[in-house]
Parts: structure tokens; sequence; C-alpha cells
């Protein structure tokens, strides 16, 4: 009997969450200090009184695809406390979406992150875009309205929510991007703070002239839509492109919140959601880039939900 209930509870594990603190699949989450996947069904109880947040993570590679890679539990703890909320007797719900099984067009060239030539095709992010608007659709289908549904994401994932809103805001509510970046620590690895952001790109298109150019063409897209309803987070101190987010104040709709200039949020000092809820985040490798995984960050959950009362309308 104890080796029945072991493996059980191994295919439960391997199911949801790895020994080391990874969900692996897509669904809703629960409300919990360990969010799992607690259903991966869509078709969800009265659709019309829900308000359904799409979850995107971020990506290790740029532009290839990762299997048995979707999100660290830490990365999605503050997400999952805003599930069970009400706004206008509606409830929130969090949708976990793994797409890293996505590879971009040209991910098969070995020499594309090393390339003088502009990006051919669709990218990892365009096809991820695709999946999340396929989704999106799913739950239209099912009866949930269109403006009850909240893109949101991290890293990688939070320059998809800024991508998907520029170019199909009139197909959900809003969106909420936290550390938008996917291109590596361009803000520490160029030097921004010392040399500036102008400089310090012009050294990156030099030394990576075909993601410099990807970069830039993803960025001038967003700006040039007429509206991009999205609440962007971003942290000075992130080393992926912390010193480089002002453009986010040119594109119209978008509303930026700057954390704050330390590793604390009003006042109080940061600790990482993991398992022993004491590590100070600013011990942190990418500490600035991390700041939405920190307990002090669930400060700003009257503000994302009056954001999203507000698309909701």
């Amino acid at each position: 009997m104890k080796k029945i209930l072991l493996i059980l509870l191994f295919f439960a594990i391997s199911n949801n969450v790895y020994a080391n603190g990874k969900i692996l699949k897509s669904g809703f989450i629960n409300k919990s200090s360990i969010p799992s996947v607690t259903s991966k069904d869509i078709d969800i109880k009265d659709p019309k009184n829900k308000i359904i947040i799409i979850y995107n993570h971020g990506q290790n590679t740029n532009d290839k695809a990762l299997k048995n890679e979707c999100i660290w539990v830490n990365q999605i703890r503050n997400q999952a406390s805003l599930i069970g909320e009400e706004i206008n007797g509606k409830k929130i719900m969090v949708y976990n979406f793994c797409t890293n099984e996505l590879a971009g067009d040209m991910s098969q060239k070995k020499s594309w992150w090393f390339s003088k030539t502009p990006y051919v095709g669709k990218h990892k992010l365009d096809k991820r875009v695709e999946k999340n608007l396929e989704l999106v659709e799913k739950f239209v289908e099912i009866g949930v309205p269109r403006k009850q549904i909240i893109i949101s994401g991290h890293s990688c994932g939070g320059l998809l929510t800024l991508m998907l809103l520029a170019d199909h805001s009139e197909k959900v509510g809003g969106g909420i991007s936290y550390m938008q970046a996917c291109f590596g620590k361009l803000s520490s690895q160029y030097k921004v703070k010392k040399v500036g952001p102008e400089e310090a790109m012009a050294k990156f298109e030099k030394k990576r002239p075909g993601p410099a150019e990807l970069r830039l063409r993803q960025i001038n897209k967003i700006k040039q839509s007429n509206n991009v309803p999205v609440l962007a987070f971003t942290h000075p101190k992130d080393k992926y492109e912390g010193l480089l987010s002002d453009w986010l104040e040119e594109v119209p709709g978008v509303k930026r919140i700057v954390i704050s200039k330390d590793f604390k949020i009003n006042g109080k000092s940061c600790v990482v959601k993991g398992d022993n809820w004491q590590d100070n985040i600013s011990n942190r490798k990418n500490a600035g880039h991390e700041m939405n995984q920190g307990l002090c960050f669930q400060y700003y959950n009257p503000l994302i939900l009056e954001y999203i009362a507000s698309r909701i309308k």
C-alpha cells in the first residue's frame, strides 16, 4: 500500500510540479503558497462572471524550443494571490500558459544570434502571440466576454503581452507586463548606467546586429500602435532592460510603474517567495528582474485590481 501511495504521489508531482519547483503544464492554478495546475479544462462554470488572467512565462532562450520547461512556482505565486478576488461580481481565475515548446523560424540556424542580417519569418514570440489568441478564442467560445480576458507575462512573456496588445487590443480586455525583456542582460552587459542608452545600444547593434535589429523592430511596432492598454512594471536595477524601458512612456495606452530605486517596496524589504520565504530578494543574482516575485510586490495588488476593473467596464 505504501508503494502504491508513493507511486501516485510521484505521478501527481510529475503532472504538476517537478521536485525542484517547476510547473510543467498549462491550466488553471490554485490560490496557494505553492500553486499548481488544478485543471486543464477551460470549460469553466459561469463563464460570464469570470475574469481570466492568462499568464505567460519567460524564456531561457530567445528563439529555440525548450522541452519540459514552463515556469517556476515562485514566478507565479503573486499571480495566484489574485485568484478569487471579485470585481463587480466577477471572480478572477489565473490560467498558466506553457508555450516553451514553440520555436522560431530561424531557431535552427546556429549562427542566428551572431547574424548580421535581419530575422526572417516568425520569431518564437510571434508564435506565442498566435497561441495566446487561439486560447482567447476558446475562452470566448465558452462564454467569457473578451473584455474579461487579461493577458499577462514576465520577461519574454511581458514583451509578448505588449506585442499582442499592440496588434490585437480589440481581442482582449487588457494586459499586465512585468519586467519585459527577451534579449539578455542588456542593461548590465552594455553598461547603460555608465554610458547611457544610446551608446549602449549602439554597442549591442555592433556586436549583435541581427538580434539588435529584431529588438528595435519589435519595440517600434509597439510604439506605432494607436492603443496598447497595458499596465507595465519596470525596475531600474533590472539587469535585463531596467534602464532601457523609457520607450514605454511613448506608447499610447501604456501605464508604466517604476517599482522602486532599490529592493524595497513601500519601505519594506522584499523576500523571495521561495520555500523558506526568508531569502532577501537583494541577494539574488537577478534581483531587479525578479521584483514581481517578492512577497512585497503584493503591495501592488490593489493597483492591479483597479486596472482590471477599469478594463472590464
